[in-house]
């Protein structure tokens, strides 16, 4: 048995959406503990492809118990848009619950965080335009709407009326924008909250009777380490804490409990929206890398920018989040390469830097040093063990597991769940995670 926390160790978009799925296949329940709409995992499933930003990963197995914890944030309407989805590709719901402790994100929230974006002008932090951040503000301020306020007709129409009012102000002198009817949306959301209700429970006590009965927790992040807003790249982040420690509170669990924590980084870097990112390609190599990673993000669509490796924030992911396994993705993006180039160090103002600088203004101005290894030029798609690959392939994985010092559990080759090398199951067994001596695959 392991309860295990699977993050991003990159800035999001590493495919932590198909790990989640393949660990769910070994979980009992699955536990989404941070962000909103604003994320996106994209799941292929005997080439049907599944999109989900809301609902956890392992809703694709009907006997997985899937949480949606009280650290998330909900647009209702969108969960529903993606409930009926499913629900039109045969795909049963019945085993979602919701966190009635979770905050809901109300019409003002994505008006706000739209005009807000546009007026930053040049100083914008490149957000999806979905209210996630008022949302998470409103939160803080206490003054936000929870699943379990939507619960009471009665107190929901109060409280709405109240915070509309109020909102209306902002939207009014601030932003220059209509007013919204206090009594639309209490139609709205009282709609939406019979259409939730058998979903909703208190989700912490029911994640610790799953404990006590010893059952198999996988719990859920979105986005990824460097967006995390205490620890990632400031301001340019999300608004909530995808980093391990955020499960414990998102899910509202003891850090006692966690057994395991999986980071899943891509072979390669991307990130999306604004901020500093020092291994970006631009030309030739860049394009080559989005168009055959497909880098669109699944929520906006916006295409992704790429980069080399940055061993640098693979570190700091690990020492942040306390990482003993890491899962690599897309490596087969890299097959058509002559040569790959990772970022062992970073260059500031002529000093050598081998740690993640706080500093933003520092962060802004750090350089890439490179090492350089040899490509593979052949396809590794229906590679199934670590045999099957390429010498150049195993070497790099070698490189960067030796680079980040932590073992490497899963290689990715494609977005299908047979296209993946497991070296070991997190969830099952003795910790087996692929080591490397003297350039030999091993596992202890």
């Amino acid at each position: 048995m392991a309860n295990v926390v699977v993050i991003g160790a990159q800035w999001g978009d590493e495919g932590k959406g198909k790990i989640t799925d393949l660990l769910s296949k070994s979980a009992d329940m699955v536990v989404r503990y941070q962000g909103g709409v604003n994320a996106g995992h994209t799941v292929v499933v005997q080439g049907q492809t599944f999109k989900l930003h809301l609902i956890p990963s392992g809703i694709l197995y009907p006997d997985t118990e899937c949480i949606i914890g009280s650290g998330t944030v909900i647009d209702p309407k969108v969960l529903l848009q993606e409930l009926d989805q499913l629900h039109a590709l045969g795909i049963s719901t019945e085993n979602l619950l919701i966190s009635e402790a979770a905050h809901v994100t109300m019409p003002y929230h994505r008006l706000i965080d739209r005009a807000s974006e546009e007026r930053r002008g040049n100083h914008k932090i490149g957000t999806t335009g979905r209210g996630i951040g008022p949302t998470y503000a409103d939160k803080s301020e206490r003054t936000g709407i929870r699943v379990i306020d939507l619960m009471d007709p009665d107190g929901m129409a109060k409280q709405v009326r109240w915070t509309t009012h109020y909102k209306n102000v902002i939207l009014e002198k601030l932003y220059d924008l209509p007013p919204l009817d206090p009594e639309a949306v209490i139609a709205e959301y009282a709609a939406y909250a019979e259409r939730l209700r058998p979903h909703v429970v208190d989700s912490s006590l029911r994640i610790a009777d799953a404990v006590r009965q010893k059952r198999n927790i996988l719990f859920e992040g979105a986005q990824g380490t460097l967006l995390d807003l205490d620890h990632g790249t400031y301001p340019y982040v999300t608004s909530s804490n995808p980093v391990a420690g955020g499960a414990c509170i998102g899910a509202g669990v003891g850090p006692t409990i966690i057994d395991r924590v999986i980071g899943v980084a891509k072979a390669y870097t991307t990130r999306v929206g604004e901020g500093p990112f020092p291994t970006e390609l631009d030309g030739e190599i860049g394009d080559l890398l989005c168009d055959r990673g497909a880098e669109f993000g699944t929520t906006t669509g916006r295409r992704r920018r790429c980069g080399w490796f940055d061993g640098v924030i693979g570190r700091y992911a690990v020492r942040i989040n306390g990482l003993d396994c890491l899962a690599i993705t897309k490596l087969d993006v890299l097959d058509e390469m002559d040569e790959i180039k990772v970022c062992v160090a970073y260059e500031i103002d002529g000093t050598r830097y081998e740690d993640f600088p706080t500093s933003a203004r520092l962060f802004a101005k750090c350089k890439p040093i490179y090492k350089t290894v040899p490509g593979w030029k052949q396809s590794t798609a229906d590679c199934r063990s670590l045999n099957d690959l390429p010498k150049q392939a195993l070497d790099y994985l070698k490189f960067l597991a030796e680079l980040m010092e932590v073992p490497i559990a899963i290689v990715s080759l494609g977005a299908s769940r047979d296209q993946t090398i497991i070296v070991e199951d997190p969830i099952h067994g003795p910790k087996r995670a692929l080591l490397y001596s003297n350039g030999t695959p091993t596992t202890v």
